[in-house]
């Protein structure tokens, strides 16, 4: 199975999919490990991503979920996937790989974001991570104002695991 763990920028889902992944003793990945360098480069000067750069991304994602299926190794996986259709690209067996939408309110998330040392993401992004955010309508939906334990504890009973 693959859990993907999705939303905007300080959601959370680096540190929920890490605590979860080690709980269920599964292989974490960030797909912000992903990211070329210039796409990176992009996001650290405050320039938003276009389709056509996340391009590579989508199909590099697409390629790990695939590979653990075919591995049958459990991997919880963080990635933002803001819209409809990056979703429809990642979740390549609707049996095996489940979407959590890590939501929060523009304050909460806006207050992490503010206190982040070491990310490349620029802080000035996070309105356009709002204003690209298409909420799916087919992923398990989990507040993020709760601590990271209680967090994890919502999706590991909603997901049965």
């Amino acid at each position: 199975m693959v859990v993907v763990l999705m939303g905007v920028s300080g959601a959370g889902k680096t540190t929920i999919g890490r605590l979860l992944a080690d709980q269920l003793g599964w292989k974490f990945h960030d797909a912000d490990d992903l990211h070329s360098d210039a796409n990176k480069a992009k996001m650290a000067s405050g320039v938003a991503l276009t389709d056509a750069d996340r391009a590579p991304w989508l199909a590099s994602i697409c390629d790990l979920i695939a590979e653990s299926l075919a591995r049958s190794t459990n991997v919880v996986l963080a990635c933002s996937a803001l819209k409809q259709s990056y979703r429809d690209q990642l979740v390549v067996d609707p049996e095996r790989v489940k979407m959590v939408y890590l939501k929060g309110s523009r304050e909460v998330i806006g207050a992490r974001v503010a206190h982040r040392l070491s990310h490349f993401m620029n802080k000035g992004l996070l309105d356009s991570q709002f204003e690209t955010l298409e909420e799916p309508h087919d992923a398990l939906i989990v507040d993020v104002a709760g601590t990271p334990e209680s967090i994890v504890e919502n999706i590991r009973a909603k997901l049965g695991l």
